[in-house]
């Protein structure tokens, strides 16, 4: 890397250029994560009882999760429903992709990419308000649906978990779309037109030509939309049920309604191990690596 930025930008700038990211990843990231780790090894303790004998290093706080059967479960919900929204984005990304990188004109293309764009020019919790109407019990979606008569009395669509996952798809959609268009673009036309010229249909083409190409894309866009999933407050506090608790809004409530900052540390730590485990895996499954992403 420096040798890239000191051709680019010489000695002396890259030099700066470096030593400001290494002090953003120090201060910004490392630091904080020691300084929760080293909170979710200490007992909640008073101002008064600090650094006295009963401040000793403990791992009940991590055993309180799996002491916990309320909270265990809700943690255990959030991973597999942070897969589904990964897979939902990517069955609803992976066409729109191929569309954009393939299939389009340039001036289709941008339109699209304008439109897809324009609604992120808002604020995440405005966005996130705007389902709640869509879907509200005498929302625009009921009414269209009673008036079509497709059924006969308005459906609570917010009474569940299906608010939260279609929240989630629209909230996230473009953190998938991109990386997924990034990789499908750089295809060469001619191996799809190979493909066919061999007689292979749509779906095989994609499954042995297309797909293998985007590895890294579909990779990126997995990893960053599970990560933004699992760690997603306002999306599952405004769209849910109480019944469909995420993970961090437990980690909330230990944080700024418990008052337990050890407790809460714990449990935010306990969700990155999971984001990183799940980064790993989905590297593993797609056989990349940190270089492949990163392009």
């Amino acid at each position: 890397m420096f040798r890239q930025l000191r051709a680019r930008f010489g000695g002396p700038l890259a030099a700066s250029i470096l030593a400001l990211l290494g002090m953003w990843l120090i201060v910004m990231v490392t630091l904080p994560q020691l300084q929760m780790i080293e909170y979710s090894l200490r007992p909640n303790l008073l101002p008064a009882q600090i650094g006295g004998p009963e401040d000793q290093l403990t791992l009940a706080n991590y055993v309180t999760l799996f002491n916990n059967e309320i909270h265990r479960a809700i943690f255990f919900k959030t991973l597999w429903s942070s897969v589904l929204v990964t897979l939902l984005t990517l069955a609803v990304s992976y066409p729109l992709a191929w569309y954009l990188a393939k299939v389009a004109t340039p001036r289709q293309a941008a339109l699209c990419l304008l439109l897809l764009i324009i609604p992120f020019w808002i604020n995440e919790i405005l966005r996130t308000y705007s389902w709640f109407i869509i879907l509200a019990f005498r929302g625009p979606l009921n009414e269209v649906l009673l008036m079509l008569g497709l059924i006969d009395r308005p459906i609570r669509f917010l009474n569940g978990d299906a608010g939260v996952m279609v929240g989630m798809v629209y909230a996230y959609i473009l953190f998938m779309v991109f990386p997924v268009y990034n990789a499908i673009e750089s295809l060469d036309d001619n191996q799809v037109r190979a493909a066919r010229d061999l007689g292979a249909g749509t779906v095989r083409t994609h499954w042995r030509i297309v797909i293998p190409h985007a590895k890294p894309g579909i990779a990126t866009g997995c990893i960053m939309t599970f990560m933004l999933a699992a760690g997603s407050y306002a999306v599952p506090a405004l769209l849910g049920s109480p019944g469909s608790r995420w993970f961090t809004q437990i980690i909330y409530n230990w944080f700024f309604e418990g008052g337990n900052w050890n407790q809460g540390a714990a449990y935010a730590f306990l969700l990155l191990v999971l984001c990183i485990g799940f980064m790993s895996l989905v590297m593993k499954v797609f056989k990349v690596g940190l270089g492949d992403i990163a392009k």
